[in-house]
């Protein structure tokens, strides 16, 4: 797997990929995240339950590289009040490192995705081992976009140095909001219950496996 792939957040969709009906309120959906060929290198589709199932029945079906059972919650409206942001917190700072998606922020990216975890903004919904590295998905448990993260593999001894690298960006979390020096959760393991249609078994239960 090429280290350079843009692993830019993909935003969930508002309607089923295959259907076109627009998702429901609470609705029981189901987000993949298919690999190509072309510049971007990962493409998500969301799924109603229908639809979902109805590509067990189909052979041809593409495989997804990663997919996770979600619950559909509609985006909030434009006419409500934003919160005022003073400074940059851990979730913006981590939005936009993975956009920028430099190298040299890889370890910062998996530390900031670990404290929002332990914060419970985010949740890791899948994990695939490759050769060469180890991806870490994670869904926004508001938003439902789906963040995809490179586990680094740090050692203990460089735990301390990236989040003191972090906390700066932060702010050193001297004004009360916690957004401080980043704690590492524990790994979350990847959900159990998502059921796969035929086609792509292998590849939705293959959260330990190699990811291609």
């Amino acid at each position: 797997m090429a280290l350079n792939e843009t692993w830019n957040i993909r935003t969930r969709t508002s309607s089923c990929h295959d259907t076109g009906r627009p998702f429901e309120d609470g609705e029981t959906i189901f987000a993949a995240i298919f690999r190509n060929q072309g510049e971007d290198g990962y493409e998500r589709r969301d799924y109603c339950e229908e639809a979902w199932n109805a590509r067990a029945e189909a052979a041809d079906a593409p495989a997804p590289y990663s997919f996770w059972r979600s619950n559909f919650e509609p985006p909030e409206t434009a006419d409500k009040k934003p919160e005022v942001v003073e400074k940059e917190s851990a979730e913006t700072l981590l939005r936009r490192l993975i956009e920028e998606d430099e190298a040299s922020s890889e370890n910062a990216r998996y530390i900031l995705a670990l404290m929002l975890e332990r914060k419970k903004l985010l949740k890791q919904v899948d994990a695939k081992e490759g050769e060469e590295t180890r991806l870490l998905f994670y869904e926004h448990i508001k938003t439902g976009d789906a963040f995809i993260v490179r586990d680094p593999m740090l050692k203990l001894a460089e735990v301390d140095a990236i989040q003191e690298e972090v906390a700066g960006w932060l702010g050193g979390g001297n004004d009360g909001s916690g957004e401080g020096r980043p704690e590492p959760a524990a790994e979350a393991e990847p959900q159990s219950d998502t059921p796969s249609p035929a086609p792509v078994a292998d590849a939705g239960a293959e959260v330990a496996g190699a990811g291609g």
